[in-house]
């Protein structure tokens, strides 16, 4: 039988935390002073990302040293030089001879909508958070870290998103740990996966309800072939072919450069894998995502999974992804029930 245990005890991982509630950002790293293997699974169509590519099992790298997860959009990726700097003066890093070069990747979801957007995790926030993770590690779930800015059911705009977080789970089976912590920042709605029930999204018109996201797709094609068909025949009758550029996309729900989302998620487990096996259990830890998320991996979005190896347990690859998958649903849950309302956005504390 598995029983719950913390996030933070899972083999040598250590988690920092920083957030600027005031500006509505911040950054979780995750750091193990003996290193991690790891492996990335990115689907969503817009990831922000810093040295991803090098766990592609192609690549000569067997360890990094630690993982961001940051708000900030792509200007929220100088975290991860606080970080190196933090690990270069402890003496942790890959030895090039002269010094260490710690090995630190990073992906970054897009908050900017929610507070200052002029406010982004920076060299100086990563390396605060980088020493919290080494001296007093912070981890907490809810307007955290990464989660400090998140909000999800986003397809209509802010007007209608609700607040959410981040969010942790983890379980021991055995000898077997397998955890992970979810930064939800959704373009669609979010369900919990046990359930079918949906807990959090894009809110009705008076806000008291929800609407469905994947309904309010289907209805813009209506609009948008009345809109078309309306336009064409105005301007067949006056004569001018129909081409004054107001055509194609023109009023579908998500399609004014709205990228702000991307869930980014860290699976931390202590069984052996390799480079290779981690991006295979990242991939399939996915589907924890496709089972809370709606929709999911659209352009909109950067979603990305990280897989952290950080123990000698032996365990088949196939059973650890399928539990990624489940951990993942559960710290989508816990993201959205440790969230507290902020910025004008509902949380679903306030919601029910």
């Amino acid at each position: 039988m598995n029983r719950e245990i913390p996030i933070t005890e899972i083999g040598t991982v250590r988690i920092g935390q920083v957030e600027n509630k005031k500006a509505a950002t911040g950054c979780t790293v995750f750091i193990s002073e003996n290193g991690m293997r790891a492996g990335v699974d990115v689907r969503g169509g817009g990831p922000a990302s810093r040295e991803t590519q090098l766990l592609n099992p192609m690549m000569a790298a067997d360890m990094i040293h630690a993982v961001v997860l940051g708000g900030g959009s792509a200007f929220g990726l100088g975290a991860a030089s606080g970080v190196m700097k933090y690990l270069e003066e402890k003496g942790y890093g890959f030895d090039v001879g002269i010094t260490k070069v710690p090995l630190v990747v990073q992906s970054d979801l897009f908050d900017l909508t929610v507070g200052d957007p002029f406010v982004r995790p920076d060299e100086k926030m990563g390396y605060e958070a980088a020493k919290i993770a080494f001296e007093e590690p912070n981890y907490k779930d809810g307007n955290y870290g990464a989660g400090c800015g998140a909000t999800v059911g986003k397809l209509l705009g802010m007007d209608y998103c609700m607040k959410t977080g981040i969010g942790s789970y983890a379980i021991s089976i055995g000898e077997l740990r397998i955890g992970a912590v979810v930064a939800l920042n959704a373009l669609g709605d979010i369900f919990d996966h046990n359930t079918g029930q949906k807990i959090a999204g894009l809110l009705s018109s008076d806000k008291k309800s929800f609407r469905s996201s994947v309904e309010v797709m289907k209805s813009q094609i209506e609009v948008n072939e009345n809109r078309f068909t309306n336009f064409v025949e105005d301007n067949e009758t006056a004569g001018n072919g129909g081409n004054d550029g107001n055509n194609g996309n023109a009023g579908i729900a998500g399609n004014d450069g709205f990228a702000g989302n991307t869930t980014l998620a860290v699976v931390v487990t202590n069984a052996a894998f390799s480079k290779a096996e981690l991006c295979k259990i990242s991939g399939m830890a996915h589907d924890g995502y496709a089972r809370a998320i709606n929709p999911v991996h659209s352009s909109a979005d950067g979603d990305s999974i990280y897989t952290l190896s950080v123990g000698d347990v032996k365990a088949d690859k196939d059973l650890v992804g399928t539990l990624a998958a489940e951990v993942i649903g559960e710290a989508i849950i816990r993201a959205v029930d440790c969230a507290e309302s902020a910025y004008g956005f509902p949380s679903r504390k306030e919601f029910c």
